[in-house]
């Protein structure tokens, strides 16, 4: 946050700006001053027009009505490229990066240095350049690095270099933080506070109560199209926001009764996961799920648990051990055997893991079920797939509210919506939900815990991987903390602190702490010191030491029976 200092001036005025789509008024005569060398963030529901407002303002739209000024004078921009001359930079939700190419390659893209008169790219300064950005705001970025080699957050420092190289005043950013690990929060909003230091603005989009509260200087929260209010961070609190975000009471803390867990559902065993060059990303890691638990897996972004879950899911066959489902082997069966078989599947990676972008909402709504009666099978009902559709949109509150919309029209938040509804909905024995609330908003993560509950106590097992740590700490009955492809622990969420586990993620031991009093069925794992997490696989519990981590994989290659009917994953 800025510091206090005399008058302020406006960077960006928006003058009752109203933006309609189709049956939509996605802003509806918003009003908003952004002070100079401040954070601003703009909070609301996933739907509610932030994006819409700020897209308007980077010129990806025209306001129907109303006007925006920039240091007090009116401007208008018929690109992004006006408002890039206007010193506007814009980091969107899903970034819009070329994978083939270098970090510095990105950085620079159009504006690169030259060398022989013009003639070609001096890539030697462009390297340094991107170096020297980096460094100056703290980001560890390999200028030679492949972008689409390196993990997600790095990728978003590379599109907030972007925006730096380009000499923004102005920088908006769409939900920044929903790809960061809890560290990667802290460094960037230590960023802020340097950027704002240089006299920048930042205009912060975020559903998240406790980072606008953390990382601005005001929060204007808006709630279907319209500005109900500005306010200032340090003197509003979280129960505040929430109730003006969705304009009623909303339950924050999870508050979950006592699991009474049955049978065995999902069993893991001795399960190890290598690449290409023969590195191990998955170590001999076993334990089970049984039906009305959750059982939780914390962890720091790449440390195995994408390359465990695709592993679990049938999207990657693992090099040693198995993957049982009820009394079978399931390792070495496609994506839709697991389907078939009753296994439902939230990837962390919505856009290439969960949707087809292209299609429309009742296309996605097929994707799994298309060869399964009654709606699938040798001929598609369509009018059953329509009505399947709007079930899920309508239960799970995705806008807009239209069958036919194309996915890629939807806010990021909607798209987790829908495709949660979708998998809920299948009626399934195991739900393995990887980061399932990421990119929606409080009321949408209320209702997806809920559910997520509902589902356990009706005999349910779930499968949960969060880098939340409330969330998941809230959720678990049973929690395992992975580190170096390994479960390094695996402990009663209520009898830890959030620091304990943070310890146990960062792979440090911790010094004291007594075995959580519990029966862990079929836990085991190699805790790279000699050590086994969680018990021997008789319900005893045994040692362990901490470490952890998180997601990060690369996509593996579909079978064919596993592509869209256009080619796309599914």
């Amino acid at each position: 946050m800025s510091d206090e200092g005399g008058p302020m001036t406006n960077a960006v005025e928006f003058r009752a700006v109203t933006k309609r789509f189709p049956g939509v008024i996605a802003n509806d005569n918003v009003s908003l001053a952004v002070e100079s060398g401040t954070v601003h963030a703009l909070l609301g529901e996933n739907g509610a027009g932030k994006s819409t407002l700020m897209n308007v303002l980077y010129g990806l739209y025209e306001p129907d009505s109303g006007t925006i000024a920039l240091d007090g004078e009116s401007r208008s921009f018929d690109s992004p490229r006006d408002a890039i001359d206007a010193g506007i930079g814009m980091i969107h939700q899903h970034f819009m990066l070329v994978p083939p190419m270098t970090v510095a390659e990105n950085v620079v893209l159009g504006h690169e240095p030259k060398k022989w008169g013009g003639l070609a790219t001096d890539r030697g300064r462009a390297r340094e350049a991107v170096r020297e950005l980096a460094e100056r705001y703290g980001f560890a970025a390999d200028p030679g690095a492949v972008v689409e080699d390196v993990s997600v957050g790095e990728q978003q420092r590379v599109e907030i270099l972007k925006a730096l190289y380009r000499g923004a005043d102005v920088l908006i950013l769409d939900e920044p933080t929903g790809v960061l690990t809890p560290q990667e929060v802290e460094e960037l909003f230590a960023v802020f506070e340097e950027l704002t230091a240089e006299g920048k603005t930042l205009i912060f989009i975020t559903h998240k109560l406790g980072e606008a509260m953390e990382a601005a200087d005001d929060i204007t929260v808006l709630r279907d199209g319209v500005n109900v209010g500005t306010v200032d961070a340090d003197a509003t609190t979280r129960k505040e926001l929430a109730e003006m975000m969705v304009g009623r009471e909303v339950v924050l803390d999870v508050d979950a009764e006592p699991a009474d867990p049955g049978a065995p559902i999902l069993s893991v065993d001795d399960l190890s996961v290598r690449d290409e060059h023969g590195g191990e990303h998955v170590a001999e890691t076993g334990f089970t799920v049984r039906e009305g638990e959750i059982f939780g897996i914390a962890g720091v972004d790449g440390n195995g648990q994408s390359e465990l879950i695709e592993a679990i899911t049938g999207l990657r066959t693992p090099d040693t051990g198995s993957v049982g489902l009820g009394d079978e082997d399931i390792s070495r069966i496609s994506r839709s055997g697991h389907i078939e078989r009753g296994m439902a599947y939230i990837p962390e990676d919505r856009q290439e893991r969960g949707l087809v972008m292209e299609f429309d909402l009742t296309e996605n709504a097929l994707l799994g079920s298309q060869h399964t009666p009654p709606i699938g099978g040798g001929r598609i009902n369509w009018n059953g797939a329509r009505g399947h559709a709007t079930d899920i949109i309508e239960e799970y509150d995705v806008r807009p509210p239209e069958p036919v919309a194309e996915a890629h029209s939807l806010s990021g938040g909607n798209q987790q919506k829908f495709l949660v509804g979708r998998e809920f909905e299948r009626d399934p024995d195991i739900v393995v939900a990887t980061h399932p609330t990421r990119g929606v908003d409080v009321g949408s993560t209320e209702f997806i815990h809920d559910r997520l509950l509902e589902l356990r106590d009706a005999g349910v097992a779930v499968l949960l991987v969060s880098a939340n740590l409330t969330e998941v700490r809230g959720l678990s009955d049973r929690l395992a903390v992975m580190h170096d492809g390994r479960f390094v622990d695996v402990v009663d969420p209520d009898a830890v602190t959030e620091e304990d586990l943070g310890l146990l993620m960062a792979g440090e031991q911790l010094a004291e702490r007594e075995s959580a009093d519990m029966t862990v069925d079929g836990v085991s794992g190699d805790s790279g010191s000699g050590g086994s997490s969680g018990n021997d696989g008789n319900g005893s519990s045994s040692g362990g030491g901490g470490g952890s981590s998180d997601n990060g994989g690369e996509s593996e290659e579909m079978p064919d029976d596993e592509r869209s009917p256009t080619g796309s994953e599914r």
